[in-house]
């Protein structure tokens, strides 16, 4: 990785689009530090340190939650909206019709999507302004501050999103992706000193310690290993006559990732279970709400054993689901069958799309399980060991690693398209 960084930087081209890169993710930063006037943050701190779904937005947004500064919101909005932008594409046939044409069908649903991710931002901001208003973290509680925080919420991650659009565009890798990336890596720190600090209270040994760095570092090699795995299917493209030419016929393959979709099954599965707990935590005093997050048999308590199983489960599901609907078998048959191609023993047509259905079966089901190791991971760590609080789970090392090799990847490209002599070598 540090060579390919040093080789990019001797081309004029990509040391420019790094240069780019570091001053918008700089600029980015920045923003994170700028509080929005008139809260109290006090009481923010402690509900993103109560392992909720408002933990997880601190965690991609770089602590600007916790402070709620002009990018509280982050990305987030867009995130919302991309997903349901995806799970819309399937469901309705103008859209579906859309992603088939190309580029500029793509460039059609993202300008859609953008447009979709501010309306999702004025939805999220008047909920984050009912949260922090029954929070009691309002020191001016008039129309005006409340117009102007949502106002400043909205515009502030309508401007992470441009951000993220000019680092794709002028920098290094997918800019949102990007900006998550960073986000996650500055809150690091704070979590060595976490664990360092029980250490020095006394709460846990130096053996502990040890035991959790192994263990970290493990569940890294894995995500890392299984990031870079891949199910391939073998196509045979049948030879054909076009014009005056023969094309002989030529072999290739499909790639499918093994965890592929465990970032977006972790965020529904989240996003499920922790979607009563938020509710209720706008009706504090209400016997449903406080059984809902403290109540012994609650499914919702994520305390407790009953908790942990329905996450697993749903986290399994959602990528087995995830799975199917990104890659379409009956599609990919059909595409397969339009192009003269087949994979070997399998007779196109239904068959194909049957052993297709089987074989995402099989690779979901791998990827869910390990993805529900990931997701659990966290709480049973905050459950049953003395180190509470740690923002750094598994989920957060699976963005790490899908970022960083989308990143190499790239600067790899770029690199082979210049016949730089120094990486061929």
């Amino acid at each position: 990785m540090l060579s390919t960084l040093r080789n990019a930087w001797k081309v004029p081209e990509l040391r420019k689009r790094l240069i780019w890169t570091f001053v918008l993710v700089a600029i980015f930063r920045i923003g994170n530090h700028i509080p929005v006037p008139g809260i109290d943050t006090t009481s923010l701190d402690n509900l993103t340190k109560s392992g909720s779904l408002f933990g997880f937005y601190d965690l991609i947004s770089g602590g600007a939650f916790k402070r709620f500064s002009i990018f509280a919101l982050g990305v987030v909005p867009y995130i919302n909206a991309s997903i349901i932008m995806s799970l819309l594409n399937i469901s309705i046939p103008q859209l579906e019709q859309l992603s088939k044409e190309g580029e500029e069908g793509r460039k059609k649903i993202q300008k859609i999507t953008r447009y979709a991710s501010i309306a999702f931002g004025f939805i999220t901001a008047y909920g984050t302004y009912v949260l922090i208003h029954n929070l009691g973290a309002l020191k001016t509680d008039t129309p005006f501050n409340t117009f102007l925080i949502m106002l400043t919420l909205v515009v502030g991650s309508t401007f992470c999103m441009w951000l993220g659009d000019q680092i794709t565009v002028k920098g290094i890798g997918n800019g949102i992706s990007l900006l998550i990336f960073v986000n996650i890596i500055s809150r690091f720190p704070q979590t060595l000193s976490a664990v360092l600090s029980t250490q020095s209270k006394g709460e846990t040994n130096i053996v502990e310690v040890f035991l959790l760095a192994v263990a970290s570092l493990a569940l890294l090699a894995s995500v890392v290993y299984l990031s870079l795995s891949e199910r391939r299917i073998t196509v045979q493209y049948a030879g054909k006559a076009v014009g005056g030419k023969v094309y002989k016929g030529q072999s290739t393959h499909i790639p499918l990732s093994l965890i592929g979709s465990t970032v977006i099954a972790i965020i529904f599965a989240m996003s499920v279970m922790q979607f009563p707990t938020v509710i209720a935590q706008f009706f504090p005093t209400k016997g449903w709400a406080q059984w809902i997050q403290a109540g012994t048999w609650s499914p919702f308590n994520k305390d407790k054993w009953l908790y942990l199983v329905i996450y697993a489960l749903l986290t399994v599901f959602f990528t087995w689901f995830y799975t199917q609907v990104t890659f379409k078998p009956e599609e990919m048959s059909e595409n397969m069958h339009k192009s003269a191609g087949f994979i070997p023993g399998i007779r196109p047509g239904q068959p194909t799309a049957d052993y297709l259905t089987r074989l995402l079966d099989r690779i979901s089901l791998i990827g869910g399980i390990f993805a529900a190791i990931i997701a659990v991971s966290p709480l049973l760590v905050e459950n049953y060991t003395a180190f509470k609080g740690l923002s750094f789970g598994g989920t957060s090392l699976l963005i790490l690693v899908s970022v960083s090799l989308e990143v190499m990847r790239q600067l790899q490209s770029q690199l082979v398209m210049r016949h730089y002599q120094g990486f061929l070598k």
